[in-house]
């Protein structure tokens, strides 16, 4: 069997461990314990069994039409016949590429969740501001394309309209799928607006995708907290509210420090904190776990950590570079002004699938036999 028709058995088996689960949630003698404990097995395998259904139905199109285009000798019914044939190999390989990044504890963990994105702006000083502004609007384009919701939860702008420090939530289906790979140093080469002696300079932003943490992911007890409010202060200090709205937060026993300060309600600043203040701690407890899975750490792209450089781009050359996986994409412009980041995500995808595959098929020898 190869590996083709193994990924197909393995979608399979997820379809129909779905319709046992369901045969068990309509027993009259079941538990409310089994009944919670099922409910939420299938809640949390959703994305998985949607995927494995999407991956089997072109999949078996692909092969009837094998079949049609096998059996046809009307030369002219060919070309109709081809056109039909790569529009759906194309389709069963995207959908294989997803079913099989579901099928990773990470990605199952988190489908449903929102992520918390931090953009700041690191090596370069201005300038550094200024693409770390140019990311934020970047990320800001393609949520829209995906349809995401895109809410900011705090922005800390420089006097030239470049971004210190900007963190957003976004809420959709595969936002943490698409949105991890992002995670790490963005290093930009471009000639800075303030240069005007036209000299290429080099700086770098940073970028953190943390998985949202809910109350009953991370508890945070009041004694571990201390909670600091001040005014708000706009672009160059000045104070932008008259009450004490803005609000700090430190963590004590990990040392994190959280600001909010965009809302007029010291309420909402508030609880925004808090919920950042949650998706950091959740990430240092995630990154321990993933540590403990080594064999899954080993099939994904880069470490994940915001001090890896993965990417450059270079505007006198017009290319973007991921150098986790030596890609490189020549249209700067589209990527960066448009939010164009499906060509990109796309091949880190297909990477770590090729890193998967062998892992998940090992997994699942004894049920392939």
């Amino acid at each position: 069997m190869d590996d083709h028709n193994k990924l197909y058995v393995i979608a399979k088996i997820y379809i129909e461990n779905r319709l046992l689960q369901e045969q068990k949630l309509a027993e009259d003698d079941i538990s409310s314990e089994s009944f919670i404990e099922i409910s939420k097995q299938i809640s949390d395998a959703s994305n998985t069994v949607d995927l494995a259904k999407k991956y089997i139905h072109n999949c078996d199109n692909l092969s009837n039409l094998k079949q049609e285009i096998s059996d046809n000798t009307d030369e002219e019914m060919q070309e109709l016949y081809d056109a039909e044939y790569q529009k759906l190999l194309q389709e069963e390989s995207k959908y294989r590429d997803k079913f099989l990044l579901s099928l990773t504890p990470e990605n199952q963990e988190h489908t449903h969740k929102s992520v918390i994105l931090e953009v700041r702006g690191t090596t370069g000083g201005d300038e550094a501001a200024l693409f770390a502004n140019d990311l934020f609007n970047m990320y800001r384009k393609y949520a829209e394309k995906r349809k995401w919701k895109f809410e900011v939860l705090n922005t800390t702008y420089n006097g030239l309209g470049g971004i210190k420090e900007a963190i957003v939530e976004i809420i959709g289906q595969n936002v943490f799928t698409e949105l991890k790979y992002e995670s790490g140093v963005h290093r930009v080469q471009r000639v800075p607006e303030t240069e005007s002696s036209g000299r290429l300079h080099t700086s770098a932003a940073t970028v953190a995708v943390l998985p949202e943490a809910k109350d009953v992911d991370i508890h945070i007890n009041d004694k571990d907290i201390r909670i600091d409010v001040f005014r708000s202060s706009g672009p160059g200090g000045q104070s932008v509210n008259t009450t004490d709205s803005a609000v700090r937060i430190t963590h004590i026993p990990t040392g994190i420090v959280v600001s909010q300060q965009d809302e007029k309600s010291q309420h909402k600043n508030k609880s925004k904190a808090l919920k950042v203040l949650r998706a950091r701690l959740y990430e240092i407890e995630r990154n321990k776990l993933n540590k403990s899975r080594s064999s899954i750490r080993k099939q994904q792209v880069g470490s994940g950590d915001r001090s890896e450089r993965i990417r450059t781009y270079n505007f006198p050359q017009g290319r973007i570079t991921d150098h986790r996986i030596n890609f490189t994409l020549y249209k700067i412009n589209s990527f960066i002004k448009e939010g164009n980041l499906d060509d990109m995500i796309d091949e880190l995808i297909k990477f770590e699938n090729k890193l998967l595959l062998d892992d998940i098929l090992k997994k699942n020898e004894t049920k392939l036999k």
